[in-house]
């Protein structure tokens, strides 16, 4: 009885580990590389450190002393779900403004593809082009792309997703958001491999209160 027990407590487990690596696989990711598994609830989030689209220094060790912050990764100007999520953001800023947050946008594209990210969703938010990926690194965000996936890009959206990063090397953040609060801890997190599934304004909103 106990041995029936345990192989139907394995057997959904597997399942599940099966159909989050295919996922995984599905969405570009290089499984057979580092898999990045995101910052969890409680952590203590890393300080970011950077400069702004707009050419301002950020802190965000200085900017938690008065607000919390909403902390969210993209993938490139060149994804056309990431553009669609970011204008949503931007028509919803002041909702989010209103909770006492500041919003840090953060990805891996150089300052000259970021400012077409910033044209094409009109965005009002803090970009910060993370171009040495330490952001990313810090947040456990970052993967290696599989070269069919890299492929599926250069043909459909003719990117080469290495040189929109002016990298060698193609790697992407999984969009993640993260609500870090005052007391720098982590408050809440949306993260999924599926690039589909974004954090939602009104989650945003509600893990802010």
């Amino acid at each position: 009885m106990k041995k029936i027990l345990v192989i139907l407590f394995i057997i959904p487990l597997i399942s599940f580990a099966q159909t989050s690596t295919e996922t995984m696989i599905k969405k570009g990711m290089d499984t057979t590389k580092y898999i990045p598994l995101g910052l969890q609830v409680g952590d203590m989030a890393p300080i970011i450190v950077g400069r702004s689209l707009n050419g301002e220094h950020i802190n965000s060790g200085e900017i938690l002393k008065e607000k919390n912050i909403v902390l969210i990764f993209y993938r490139g100007e060149w994804c056309p779900i990431c553009s669609r999520y970011l204008s949503n953001l931007n028509d919803s800023l002041k909702y989010i403004v209103d909770e006492n947050a500041e919003i840090f946008v953060v990805g891996p594209e150089t300052f000259e593809n970021a400012t077409k990210t910033i044209k094409k969703t009109k965005g009002d938010f803090i970009l910060i082009p993370d171009t040495l990926f330490q952001i990313e690194k810090d947040y456990d965000v970052m993967f290696n792309v599989t070269k069919k996936y890299q492929g599926k890009i250069k043909t459909f959206l003719r990117t080469d997703i290495a040189k929109n990063n002016n990298q060698e090397e193609a790697t992407l953040p999984v969009p993640a958001t993260y609500i870090i609060g005052q007391d720098g801890l982590i408050k809440w997190r949306h993260f999924n491999y599926n690039y589909s599934e974004r954090a939602t304004i009104k989650e945003i909103i509600d893990n802010l209160k």
